[in-house]
């Protein structure tokens, strides 16, 4: 009985370890911290991949840049040193100019224009990443971005020699346009950016405001929409190929969760963290004219250096996206 016991011991054991090796485990590196409304969507992604897989695939989470810096993750899912990553999707504009057509002032100015923009431009920047290997599995927008400065913002020459903090190139081709000076900061050292003095203002969201406690070094938000940069969660094609086909669809069903729930919260998070910079003591305001003036013309300055830059599907991709909307 005992020797019976014994076997049927080692033999449940023995297949327990063989499903646990069957299982995949994957690793994620975002650049962005747990406040983040994208870092919360991406763990409940992961969450729901583990529910939808029955645990046939698990994505492990490292937040805030803890794993790999923000301009080494495509690198590192290319390589297959990890699975997926998160990227602000304007930081590959050096690769092609329509990774940073979401950063051009004036192209979408709403939530309903920036989902449009990005299903135009989704199968091109799919194709992009699918000849390096990678696949795109959904990317969700930022609230339109703003200016935060420790004064009222209200004569675009206080832009002259202002340092500002720019994520991507686009923002600093425009804060250079406005004749300030653009300093490139990750949002994880944007407190010592401004603490130390690296940096004067900066271009970003509500969300990113309210995350980092701008509060403790700015005093005013213009909420000018410039426009609705976007992040972009994309895996290797490889690492998704070793999976079968009921755990493929199951992470693809939970990636489509993600970007619909993603796009939500992202409006949510916009009105609350709005909302809480007012709390905290910040003057939220939008552009007088002159300033509003002087952000068109050098959103237009940036426009036509786009264009000069994009080859022809760019812009025919962005100009049949122009035309569906009427503009």
């Amino acid at each position: 009985m005992n020797k019976l016991l014994s076997r049927s011991v080692l033999l449940a054991t023995a297949c327990g370890i063989s499903a646990a090796a069957g299982a995949a485990e994957w690793t994620m590196a975002t650049p962005y911290g747990d406040a983040s409304f994208h870092t919360k969507n991406v763990k409940q992604f992961a969450e729901d991949v583990a529910e939808a897989t029955g645990g046939e695939l698990t994505i492990n989470v490292h937040s805030g840049g803890s794993l790999v810096a923000h301009g080494e993750i495509k690198s590192s899912v290319r390589r297959g040193t990890i699975e997926a990553g998160e990227v602000f999707l304007s930081t590959l504009s050096n690769e092609d100019p329509i990774f940073e057509v979401d950063t051009l002032p004036g192209v979408a100015g709403s939530y309903e224009e920036a989902f449009a923009l990005w299903q135009a431009t989704k199968p091109v920047i799919t194709e992009l990443f699918a000849n390096q290997g990678l696949m795109p599995l959904y990317a969700v927008a930022w609230p339109a971005q703003g200016i935060y400065t420790d004064f009222e913002l209200d004569d675009p020459e206080r832009f002259e020699g202002l340092r500002v903090r720019a994520p991507n190139i686009n923002t600093q081709r425009f804060v250079d346009y406005l004749g300030g000076s653009p300093t490139e900061t990750e949002e994880s050292d944007i407190p010592t950016a401004f603490s130390t003095g690296r940096v004067d203002a900066m271009i970003t969201s509500s969300s990113t405001g309210n995350a980092m406690t701008a509060w403790d070094y700015v005093s005013h938000y213009t909420d000018a929409n410039l426009w609705l940069p976007k992040n972009i969660v994309f895996i290797s094609q490889r690492a998704f190929d070793r999976l079968d086909e009921a755990t493929q669809e199951g992470l693809l069903e939970a990636a489509a969760r993600a970007e619909e729930r993603g796009w939500q919260m992202s409006r949510d998070d916009n009105q609350a963290s709005l909302e809480a910079l007012q709390e905290n003591g910040i003057t939220v305001s939008t552009p007088n004219d002159d300033v509003a003036a002087a952000l068109q013309a050098a959103g237009d300055q940036l426009f036509s250096a786009w264009q000069e830059r994009a080859d022809e599907q760019a812009q025919q991709v962005l100009e049949e996206y122009q035309q569906q909307r009427g503009n």
